[in-house]
């Protein structure tokens, strides 16, 4: 029998994602099936206000498409999730400052959708989210310990450890992309410091130093205003410059990424964003760099595998956080499915 589509949302939630080019929403339920999920541009040089509208309009369309009436939201949905790229604090539900939402100082975003929406409302930093969402529905089903990046414009992500999203003392911990791979090295635009793994392996920086080679005159078929899939395709055509791009850019991430397998011990390191478009040509050699450089117990234990949210891992994610964190035990607990054999 075929259920309505506002029977099938009882007990879902609502979730949001605020990134700083793209807003995402959807109706998640607790086996991760999202019922809707749309998105529209940030457009964050307009400021938060127009922004913020965007999104909560967004997310009454999100209900809109799930068959849920957003009169009837808190009769029928458990609550609302929201992941938003820090810092943040998510104890009070408060986007601090984050870089890439220009104006966004101190603004209170989950009382904000908890007053829009009628739903009780949790914020938590975009890779806290996405690890936890990869974690309960996604590459990390059935481990107790995983780590999350997300290679894109930047690098973010987060940590389950023992079976717990960690979030570390101020509610931003788990910061990969800011673990210093070279400390005299370039700048890196996210956080101002010198040699940061997003410095050197992030999707903004390929492309950035393929445009400065291409100045400097060296030989090459990349264009001017290479792109990291420009670099990722002429790599894989042998043009010896977006080769050498390619090769520094794995050997810097799985340099990054073999200190945070020697410091959690994971199961899976998941692995996510634009850049892992690439697939194996980035996850094989960032493994063959992992395998030999990582203390041998640790090695032997981590699977380096692509993350399976895809497009829409920041809206399962919100999700996750939400099934995680609102009060409802039945909805905290892991779902059987996900349990190790």
């Amino acid at each position: 029998m075929t259920h309505p589509p506002h029977d099938r949302a009882r007990g879902a939630v609502l979730a949001l994602d605020v990134g700083g080019t793209k807003l995402a929403a959807g109706v998640v339920r607790p086996d991760g099936e999202a019922l809707s999920f749309v998105t529209c541009p940030t457009d964050a040089a307009d400021g938060p206000d127009a922004s913020l509208a965007r999104l909560f309009d967004l997310g009454k369309h999100a209900l809109d498409r799930a068959g849920v009436d957003p009169g009837d939201a808190p009769e029928q949905l458990t609550g609302c999730g929201i992941g938003c790229g820090g810092p943040l604090d998510p104890e009070r539900g408060v986007v601090l400052c984050p870089p890439h939402l220009p104006g966004w100082i101190d603004v209170p975003l989950a009382r904000l959708a908890e007053s829009t929406f009628g739903l009780p409302a949790v914020l938590d930093n975009d890779g806290t989210a996405g690890a936890a969402g990869e974690w309960r529905f996604g590459a990390g089903r059935g481990t107790r310990h995983l780590v999350y990046l997300t290679i894109s414009t930047g690098i973010g992500g987060g940590f389950v450890v023992d079976g717990r999203t960690y979030r570390g003392a101020a509610g931003n911990g788990g910061e990969p992309g800011h673990i210093t791979v070279r400390s005299d090295g370039r700048p890196c635009h996210g956080c101002g410091r010198a040699g940061c793994l997003e410095a050197y392996a992030s999707g903004t920086s390929l492309g950035e130093r393929a445009r400065e080679a291409v100045t400097r005159g060296e030989p090459t078929s990349l264009p001017a205003d290479a792109t990291a899939a420009d670099v990722s395709r002429e790599a894989r055509a042998g043009d010896p410059l977006a080769v050498r791009l390619w090769d520094e850019t794995t050997t810097l991430l799985g340099q990054g990424l073999t200190s945070i397998v020697n410091l959690y011990e994971p199961e899976v390191a998941v692995l996510g964003g634009g850049v892992t478009r690439a697939g194996e040509q980035l996850l094989d050699p960032v493994r063959r760099t992992v395998t030999r450089l990582a203390m041998g117990p640790a090695a032997r234990a981590v699977r380096i595998v692509r993350a399976a949210n895809g497009d829409r891992a920041g809206v399962l994610g919100a999700a996750a956080i939400a099934f995680e964190r609102l009060p409802d035990r039945d909805l905290r607990r892991v779902p059987e499915a996900a349990a190790p054999n």
